[in-house]
């Protein structure tokens, strides 16, 4: 698209955002190819009618010289004419080109990491030098062999806080997605040690009473069906509903959740669109309960070299000298905040009510992961839950993850700091083996 029409499209985004039907696009939009229906599909599940006229006039900036005038064109047949002249206003005519044989939007490709220093193109196992080992965790004793042991009376909390119900049996549904293997095509390095991520999260999940169900090297579609699927399963009888995405990430516009995570072909889902499959609206059998998203990917090509604090503040503990990030660059500009579309979403955006999305690392920044021993994040998280699960909520336990990852270093450089967008309204405490 022309930089003049982008401009435009930003200049009226409130307006657009307020007035537009999207609804009555979609039809022409396809038909005239300025978005495919996958697109359509995803802009579809972006949530509440504004949600899906943001997103709409968002992707609209990524498409073809032709977009801006099939757009206005679509306006006008689908009897939005004042939005139409809206746009027009103070421009010249636009006249529509013939459509030529090239494809309207060229396919995006991740950008190679340029840095020196960055492990994560790693394509070649020309490194010889054997990571640090950092310590391990034991096998968790499978649930079918043990009784659930019920919250002990010693559990400390505030009594205006309540906690989630998490006693059916079994609890609910964990779904884990493991990218390991990537398509030549795609330029992306397999991912070496996530299989150890993998088999630490299905057996503690399984000994947190979760039916565990692992999906392994799957493409950008395959991962929209898998959680279509789930979305459609009938979650009356349980408690708690639980995602782990393992790949490559990237960072992408966001109006809510950050960061978005590859499959296999090259081709990412936006970690916004993976919650909206749960939410209210797409899953009424989960509505009021727990929904938890733990993302293991890169949310960008940052890499954090820290900064210094005093010695006696932590104790240092340094990661394998091979590491590896699962950083792709930034594949679209985050225009999200901007100026003219701040005040809007302020005032209508829903909160994402009982959604829980934890991040490996924070949004724009690399995730560390040592080819023998796993990832930083999930070998920590799976301690940290082995241990404290019995005694200590959610949250608590992930702050305890965020404090030891951040601590960790690799080289002997680079940081890596953990996080999560929390919107839960109550205290969630895991039922434990005894």
């Amino acid at each position: 698209m022309e930089e003049k029409h982008k401009k435009i499209l930003q200049r009226n985004r409130v307006g657009l955002v307020r007035e537009l039907d999207p609804s009555k696009l979609y039809d022409g939009l396809l038909e005239t190819a300025v978005f495919t229906q996958d697109m359509i599909d995803e802009i579809k599940s972006s949530g509440t009618r504004r949600d899906q006229a943001r997103q709409l006039v968002r992707d609209l900036e990524t498409r073809g010289s032709r977009a801006f005038p099939l757009f206005l064109q679509c306006l006008q047949e689908t009897g939005q004419q004042s939005l139409a002249e809206l746009l027009q206003n103070g421009v010249p005519a636009v006249h529509l080109q013939p459509a030529t044989p090239t494809e309207v939007r060229p396919v995006v490709r991740p950008l190679p990491i340029t840095s020196p220093m960055d492990v994560d193109k790693q394509r070649r196992d020309d490194d010889p030098v054997r990571p640090i080992p950092r310590p391990s965790t034991t096998p968790s004793p499978s649930p079918e062999r043990e009784s659930l042991r019920p919250r002990p009376q010693g559990r400390t909390r505030r009594d205006s806080i309540q906690g989630y119900k998490m006693d059916a049996s079994p609890c609910g549904h964990c779904l884990i997605i493991n990218n390991v293997e990537f398509d030549l095509q795609s330029e992306l390095s397999n991912r070496r040690g996530s299989n150890i991520d993998c088999d630490k999260l299905e057996r503690r999940f399984k000994t947190l009473n979760f039916i565990v169900e692992v999906k392994t090297n799957l493409k950008q579609r395959q991962i929209k069906h898998e959680l279509s699927a789930l979305s459609k399963k009938d979650h009356s009888r349980s408690d708690c509903c639980v995602v782990i995405m393992l790949s490559h990430g990237t960072e992408v516009s966001h109006n809510r959740f950050p960061g978005a995570v590859y499959g296999v072909d090259g081709q990412y889902v936006p970690v916004q669109l993976i919650t909206n499959y749960l939410n209210g609206q797409n899953c009424p059998s989960l509505q009021g309960k727990p929904k938890l998203f733990f993302i293991q990917a890169c949310g960008g090509g940052e890499k954090d070299t820290g900064f210094e604090v005093s010695p006696d503040e932590f104790e240092p503990s340094f990661g394998g000298a091979d590491d590896q990030t699962d950083a792709i660059p930034m594949s679209s500009s985050s225009d999200s905040l901007s100026m003219s579309d701040e005040p809007d979403a302020r005032a209508t955006l829903p909160t994402p009510c009982d959604i829980l999305v934890s991040y490996s690392t924070f949004p724009g920044y690399v995730s560390w992961r040592d080819p023998q021993l796993g990832s930083w994040y999930v070998e920590t998280m799976d301690r940290v839950l082995e241990e404290n699960a019995a005694t200590d909520d959610l949250v608590t336990m992930l702050m305890m993850v965020n404090n030891e990852v951040s601590q960790n270093s690799a080289k002997g450089l680079y940081k890596q700091m953990p996080g999560s967008f929390n919107f839960l309204r109550k205290l969630l405490y895991f039922q434990t083996q005894t």
